[in-house]
């Protein structure tokens, strides 16, 4: 029989003794890199990068926020556009013509086999920057009036930006959309043949086997693995500071190089992305635990 994953954990003595064992040993090895490192901890910078105030008295995001808050609607766009293309990809991979096959086959090969670094590298070189000047978005960032520009600013960002972080955003989607591609083709082919030929034999429409009876049961299967590439795009959305895209790890490495205490800002970094990622594997956990015990009842 196994154990009820929903039943609420006990605190008990050996939970107690691990963790003042990891507690120990985090304090002797603090004490001993204090020792080595002989370095002046200083966190007196660390408000007035996160916060500055207006002339009107009130406070608004500084630097280090500002890159908090990009970091969060980079991850909210890229994930939104690959989930699309990867739900296309997946269902042309479970196709019986050769050439969706194929299509998704080729894409999905490229994109895994090639480092994301030279991904973005190519994608941003090659195909960003001369399709995007070629669409005029800056000119037409430039133009926005006071309500276009304060929706594209709580939107997208400033608006002067607007081409760098779209091409951070197209990047990162494509190169999520093949993973999410694999995840969905295997929530697809998940679903039972008898389901699917019963569907038919009740004279459903092939769309309609796949609205009613193989996507909802496709969805399920694949929602935590599409959860945890979701945490897996919000780390991964720090290499397009290498773009000049002004997200957390750009804006993080700016305050190093300005203020000189490079542990203290990348540590604040860290937190930032920690506090993200752990508060999105709590809301997926508990939606996963809903709808399980939604379908349960």
């Amino acid at each position: 029989m196994y154990p009820d994953p929903d039943r609420k954990r006990r605190f008990g003595p050996v939970d107690a003794l691990v963790i003042a064992a990891v507690l120990a040993f985090a304090a002797y090895l603090w004490h001993r890199l204090a020792d080595v490192l002989v370095y002046k901890w200083d966190w007196s910078f660390l408000p007035r990068v996160l916060l500055r105030p207006t002339d009107s008295g009130w406070w608004e995001p500084n630097i280090l926020l500002e890159g908090f808050l990009t970091t969060i609607r980079l991850s909210i766009w890229a994930m939104l556009i690959a989930s699309l293309l990867g739900l296309v990809l997946g269902v042309l991979a479970t196709r019986t013509r050769l050439l969706p096959r194929l299509t998704t086959l080729a894409y999905v090969g490229v994109i895994r086999n090639v480092p994301p670094l030279v991904f973005l590298f190519v994608f941003y070189f090659f195909v960003s920057s001369q399709l995007l000047p070629m669409l005029g978005l800056d000119t037409w960032a430039r133009g926005l009036g006071p309500w276009g520009h304060a929706a594209v600013n709580l939107l997208l960002g400033p608006p002067e930006l607007f081409e760098n972080l779209l091409a951070g955003v197209l990047s990162l989607a494509m190169f999520e959309a093949a993973y999410i591609a694999v995840i969905v083709r295997a929530g697809i082919l998940s679903v039972p043949d008898a389901q699917i030929e019963a569907a038919r034999s009740l004279g459903l429409r092939p769309l309609q086997v796949f609205r009613l009876v193989v996507f909802p049961q496709a969805l399920r299967a694949v929602t935590p693995a599409l959860a945890n590439q979701f945490i897996m795009l919000v780390k991964d959305s720090s290499i397009v500071s290498l773009i000049s895209v002004q997200e957390l790890t750009f804006a993080g490495t700016e305050i190093a190089n300005s203020t000189q205490r490079r542990f203290e800002t990348y540590i604040a970094v860290a937190a930032f992305y920690f506090a993200l990622c752990f508060a999105l594997s709590r809301l997926f956990a508990r939606m996963e635990r809903r709808a399980r015990l939604r379908d349960a009842g």
